[in-house]
């Protein structure tokens, strides 16, 4: 499977490099990053590299983990290796150490897996963003696998016992995306 989903991205990258353009972070990104107790983050299926480029330019070392070369080599063009370590990796395979990270980005993919592994992996005090698409019948794309897909108040759930919600929102995707989705947000802090 890590196989195909490596094919799958790399070569969606390479045929859309419109994907791998430059764009802003998400908002809670923005808003919440300050909060985080100290400067190592975490940045989960970063693919371009929104919120890398944006944390380290903040004064974060962060590291990227994707499991697109195509994506991880376009991003290594623009970022200073001594502040960011990009990871090559299938995100079921990485091993996330317990309390190393003060802020975690996960956004535009769902693996609820990874989310259980990556909350443990937040020191004390330290601010968790997932931001992802939601279900919904006004959705443009209703192929969408449900799996990929949250369900309403499942982040709150998710994120119920040992963390304070920092804020939630669900809102309409990007208007560069191609599709118009709906997304959930959460920020957190961990207790």
């Amino acid at each position: 499977m890590a196989q195909k989903d490596r094919e799958k991205w790399n070569r969606k990258f390479s045929e859309m490099p419109d994907l791998l353009a430059p764009r802003p972070p998400s908002q809670l990104v923005e808003k919440y990053f300050p909060k985080a107790p100290g400067k190592r983050a975490l940045d989960l299926a970063c693919g371009g590299g929104r919120h890398t480029l944006f944390l380290s330019q903040k004064g974060f070392d962060v590291d990227a983990v994707d499991i697109s070369a195509v994506a991880l080599e376009k991003l290594a063009q623009k970022v200073d290796p001594k502040s960011v370590k990009l990871i090559e990796t299938d995100l079921d395979d990485f091993v996330l150490h317990e309390e190393r990270y003060d802020l975690i980005v996960k956004t535009n993919f769902l693996d609820r897996d990874l989310i259980e592994r990556a909350k443990k992996a937040l020191k004390k005090g330290a601010v968790m963003i997932v931001e992802t698409y939601l279900a919904d019948d006004a959705n443009e794309k209703r192929d969408s696998n449900p799996d990929f897909l949250l369900q309403k108040g499942e982040l709150e759930e998710i994120f119920s016992d040992g963390f304070e919600i920092l804020e939630y929102r669900e809102f309409w995707n990007e208007t560069y995306e191609k599709y118009r989705m709906k997304k959930a947000a959460i920020a957190v802090k961990r207790l």
